[in-house]
């Protein structure tokens, strides 16, 4: 199992920390990551709120590039209808090149309405312009030129370069939600991740595409599985408790007061069972902590502790890589570092 750190790069007005101050600090946390052993940083993207201080993930994650050795890093997730997919094939192909091979290409629909409608892009037609936009970037990457004529984009001998350092593309992970989402990954052979449906649903859904994806007849080992979870360690699990009580009910909630004042507002999800679902889980979350530990969504408490915490959740969902968000709300920088810490010094070492 690989071990990940994952960043929503969140920006709150009411902290003194500036914007160079928090990429900063995100920089500062990855390079202490590598040291300590984690495998991988995921960064989100997101646009017109306090999560939207990463509105472009490549130039994020260039930076990263240039201060680690050894990490992997990649998106969780590029929002696909928002790029020309030449462009992005080139820019993600140029970060390949530029870590030596160190990408992995995260790629997802989208669940936020607001965003689609600040953007002018049409919410309803996100899958179909997402799976366009994918085929067009795998092309660009393998293809010595791109002709290609569809609902969105045509390109007549667009030849994309650079092409990625990595043979014949980085990993390929899609987000999933809904139950297309996981037939379309289970079709494509892509690997495939999951953040906030409980852990049961998880692993009913992982199961389905396991399923889905031996009946498609793919050949060569099976993709891998990613996990998402809010993640706190310190001494004891009362002060783990204490510490990011606070602040884990900020994590889905700041930013919405402001964008439920707009003219457009912060409409978030259409109307279907799964979106329903994703609705209570977010309105839940910002009850209190006590929501987050009864139904599995964080890892709070002793290095002891979270190290069972994820035993369990690792014996029922059976994910590869596990992605700690260790930063959630205004928890203090300090508190991060420290959590970082104590998760690869002492959860680690325990898992391995």
């Amino acid at each position: 199992m690989r071990y990940s750190i994952f960043s929503v790069n969140d920006h709150h007005p009411r902290l003194p920390r500036t914007v160079p101050e928090l990429y900063a600090q995100v920089m500062r946390h990855c390079e202490l990551a590598e040291t300590l052993g984690y495998d991988t940083f995921f960064c989100a993207e997101h646009h017109f709120h306090e999560y939207g201080v990463v509105p472009d993930p490549a130039v994020m994650l260039s930076a990263l590039a240039q201060r680690t050795k050894t990490m992997r890093f990649g998106t969780m997730i590029f929002l696909l209808p928002f790029y020309n997919p030449i462009r992005l094939a080139q820019d993600t192909a140029m970060l390949d090149q530029l870590s030596r091979g160190r990408l992995e290409f995260g790629a997802g629909i989208g669940v936020l309405e607001h965003e689609f409608t600040r953007w002018n892009l049409p919410f309803y037609e996100r899958r179909d312009m997402a799976e366009e936009a994918l085929a067009i970037i795998r092309k660009a990457w393998t293809e010595e030129s791109v002709t290609y004529e569809g609902k969105y984009w045509k390109f007549e001998e667009a030849f994309a370069r650079p092409k990625p350092y990595q043979k014949p593309h980085p990993p390929i992970w899609f987000a999933c939600h809904s139950k297309r989402s996981f037939e379309y990954a289970a079709a494509q052979n892509f690997n495939v991740s999951q953040n906030l449906d409980l852990d049961t649903v998880i692993a009913e859904k992982f199961a389905m595409w396991r399923r889905l994806w031996k009946e498609a007849g793919h050949k060569g080992p099976m993709p891998r599985t990613f996990l998402t979870r809010e993640v706190h360690v310190a001494e004891t699990d009362e002060q783990a408790i204490e510490e990011a009580a606070p602040y884990i009910v900020q994590a889905y909630a700041l930013g919405i007061e402001r964008l439920q004042r707009t003219r457009v507002g912060a409409k978030g999800t259409e109307d279907t069972p799964t979106n329903r679902e994703i609705l209570r889980i977010f309105e839940g979350a910002t009850t209190g902590i006590k929501f987050w530990l009864d139904n599995g969504l964080a890892h709070i408490g002793s290095p002891e502790t979270v190290a069972k915490q994820l035993e369990k959740a690792h014996e029922l969902i059976g994910f590869d890589v596990y992605c700690g968000r260790h930063r959630f709300g205004e928890m203090p920088s300090h508190l991060v570092e420290k959590s970082i810490r104590l998760f690869g010094e002492k959860v680690l070492p325990a898992l391995s």
